[in-house]
């Protein structure tokens, strides 16, 4: 398991070339792509492994367990895996794998973040190296982003 570094005024860091991978849920296919697409331009060539979990299987609106667990895995690095929801029954469907208990990587947290703002904050810190701990912590410091 990798050790995060301790960094005075800065978020703690993976000690390897693990990064802490994000997943991007959202009821359409199409948002939770433009979504993972900014966050990652926006990260600067970052390397953070992000993955969209968007719509049904069948390419419908709505959100699917099997989608999600399969972009957990694929963004699964060993660092913890940050999800990040667009609506009430893609929250409900993640909280629903987290209870299973063994269809998320070890580490899976859902975060509470709005989902556009939180998702470039978690994106870009991810890249930057940090733990899953600081990782959150950005994304849901993105309430708090005033527009005015």
């Amino acid at each position: 398991m990798t050790r995060p570094v301790r960094r005075p005024g800065r978020p703690p860091v993976s000690d390897g070339s693990q990064h802490v991978g994000i997943v991007l849920v959202s009821h359409s296919a199409t948002v939770a792509e433009s979504v993972a697409a900014l966050a990652r331009g926006l990260a600067g060539g970052g390397t953070a492994p992000v993955a969209p979990a968007g719509g049904t299987a069948d390419g419908g609106l709505g959100t699917s367990s099997e989608l999600v667990a399969a972009a957990a895995h694929r963004v699964d690095q060993g660092a913890g895996v940050a999800i990040l929801t667009d609506l009430g029954s893609a929250v409900l469907t993640v909280k629903a794998l987290i209870a299973e208990g063994d269809e998320l990587p070890a580490g899976t947290r859902l975060v509470d973040a709005p989902f556009v703002e939180g998702a470039v904050a978690a994106v870009v810190t991810a890249a930057a190296g940090a733990d899953l701990t600081a990782v959150v912590a950005a994304a849901q410091e993105a309430y708090s982003y005033r527009k005015v």
